[in-house]
């Protein structure tokens, strides 16, 4: 992995951040971990990432320990101690992830609604985005006057 970010850094372009992520927590604990974030750092790395710690003493300790900004990544229902953007920034973190957030959100919605009208066999308009709001959400006048402008083209060009 250490080539890999020095490769990383040798051939970026313009403003491009090499964050190096490290799973070894999980199989090799705490001090391995911030072993191998450190020789990331050495390499070039912007900012590490240790994936996965587990306790909330060794989430305090990564930003303390690490001479780099820090990422870290909140998943709920994963192992690492949810916590506030607020206290993650309290403690040190440059970066925090909420991976699969709204993913998980959507599922949950669509879940829901679904669930709804297979009780019902009809749905409550309150129950999901207005057809308005996800018209405003896909920007549908944008395409409305795109169309516009090349069916007036089209019409010139055939008559």
């Amino acid at each position: 992995m250490v080539g890999k970010v020095r490769a990383a850094v040798d051939t970026r372009r313009q403003d491009l951040v090499v964050i190096a992520r490290t799973d070894s927590y999980a199989v090799e604990g705490f001090e391995a971990a911030i072993e191998r974030a450190e020789r990331y750092i050495e390499a070039g790395a912007d900012v590490t990432f240790v994936e996965a710690p587990d306790r909330l003493e060794d989430l305090e300790a990564l930003p303390r320990r690490l001479k780099a900004p820090q990422l870290v990544n909140m998943v709920l229902g994963g192992k690492t101690p949810i916590i506030k953007a607020r206290a993650a920034a309290e403690m040190g973190f440059s970066l925090v992830l909420y991976a699969n957030a709204a993913l998980q959100g959507a599922v949950h919605g669509m879940q829901a609604t679904l669930s709804a009208l297979k009780e019902n066999g009809a749905l409550d308009e309150r129950a999901v985005t207005s057809f308005a709001e996800r018209q405003r959400l896909v920007d549908k006048q944008a395409f409305d006057l795109m169309e516009a402008r090349y069916a007036v083209h089209a019409a010139s060009e055939n008559g």
